[in-house]
């Protein structure tokens, strides 16, 4: 007998946006006071989680968000009005957010086409670019050190406000949302995935009440959400990937340092100078400064957000820089900046022995003058 061919999954609408997020890092801090007083009377606040539970979670000196009001944005061959909002950290991460509502409500074949689209718009960089640019120039006076690093973040939440069925009604998403619908649109494959690929990359999922439902990858996430004002998750994950963002840049500032280190420490030895104690001593100034620089912002983004409890919010925060593998950036870091704490004990303690070394023979000088003075006397 032949077999059943498999029944097809019942027929779900949409109606939902995609929010892109750019994140880059513009400076080694931002003055947060000062960005209120330069966007005093226009449509900016210091947002953090509104739920109940969000009181688990402590921001010490929460972001500025700016409404940057609307711009518009052609998705496959179709303009949209695209909602533009800017997020400012304190640690020098600036997050330009870009809400792009779905064209009614549409089939969810027709949503992941929508999402599709939209992460292959060729306009996408331009506009976050130019966009840039006129933020920077505005903020300056409230950035300290300021500089674009190379690095940069990009993220995709596809929010979806209302998931029904063919009746109408609306449907289960944990019972209609499987992995097979979700591969579509949150890895973007062209092919069909293998059964454990799509359990590996998609078990990241959370729910708090029976409506809702959150399903993270390393590039884009999902968050089911019929409330529309409840945006706690997509901050928690923007947060996140901001934290992310800043282990990324100094990562790659250590790996750039390295080799100029060990330049400057070769010019250093070759170097001649009367006094061979200070040799070193303008490689040890930069390193001592390296090494506080990037401990001390490392740490001021990592503990930016502190969890005391363990909430849903929480949860999703940390399977997300679990995800980001933000543990393994961090080890990454630590490691490099052992390196240059080596070198500069190393060093240090090279200097020192010269030092010692230039006292024995000055001690040994002043015997000789001893015993020849007293010789002639």
């Amino acid at each position: 007998m032949r077999p059943h061919p498999p029944e097809p999954a019942p027929a779900l609408t949409v109606s939902g946006a995609a929010v892109v997020y750019h994140l880059y890092d513009i400076g080694y801090a931002i003055e947060l006071d000062r960005i209120d007083a330069l966007f005093a009377g226009e449509a900016s606040a210091r947002t953090r989680p509104e739920r109940v539970e969000a009181q688990a979670l402590q921001i010490a000196n929460p972001p500025v968000t700016v409404m940057l009001g609307y711009r518009t944005l052609r998705v496959d061959g179709t303009q949209f009005a695209a909602h533009l909002t800017a997020r400012l950290f304190d640690f020098g991460v600036c997050s330009l957010q870009l809400e792009i509502q779905a064209a009614g409500t549409l089939a969810w074949d027709d949503f992941v086409q929508f999402a599709r689209a939209l992460a292959r718009s060729p306009e996408l960089s331009a506009l976050f670019s130019a966009e840039l640019d006129a933020l920077r120039t505005r903020v300056a006076p409230a950035i300290e050190r300021a500089g674009l690093a190379p690095v940069s973040e990009d993220y995709i939440v596809f929010r979806v406000t209302a998931l029904r069925g063919p009746d109408g009604l609306a449907a289960d998403p944990h019972a209609v949302l499987t992995n097979d619908r979700l591969a579509p649109l949150l890895l973007g494959e062209p092919r069909a995935l293998a059964p454990t690929a799509l359990r590996e990359l998609l078990h990241h999922r959370f729910s708090y009440y029976a409506d809702d439902l959150v399903v993270l990858t390393w590039e884009n996430a999902l968050v089911l959400e019929p409330t529309a004002s409840d945006r706690d998750v997509e901050y928690i994950l923007e947060f996140a990937n901001a934290q992310l963002l800043e282990l990324r840049v100094y990562d790659a500032v250590l790996d750039a340092e390295l080799p100029l280190m060990y330049h400057q420490v070769a010019e250093a030895r070759r170097r001649r100078r009367p006094l061979p104690t200070r040799r070193f001593q303008g490689v040890l100034s930069k390193l001592q400064t390296r090494v506080a620089d990037v401990t001390e912002t490392v740490e001021r983004a990592e503990n930016a957000l502190k969890v005391t409890d363990d909430v849903y919010l929480a949860r999703v925060y940390g399977a997300a820089l679990e995800l980001f593998r933000a543990t393994a950036w961090r080890r990454g870091i630590e490691r490099k900046l052992e390196i240059f704490r080596s070198t500069y004990a190393m060093l240090n303690g090279e200097a020192q022995g010269a030092r010692a070394e230039l006292l024995e023979i000055a001690v040994i000088l002043i015997i000789v003058v001893e015993v020849v003075l007293s010789f002639f006397h």
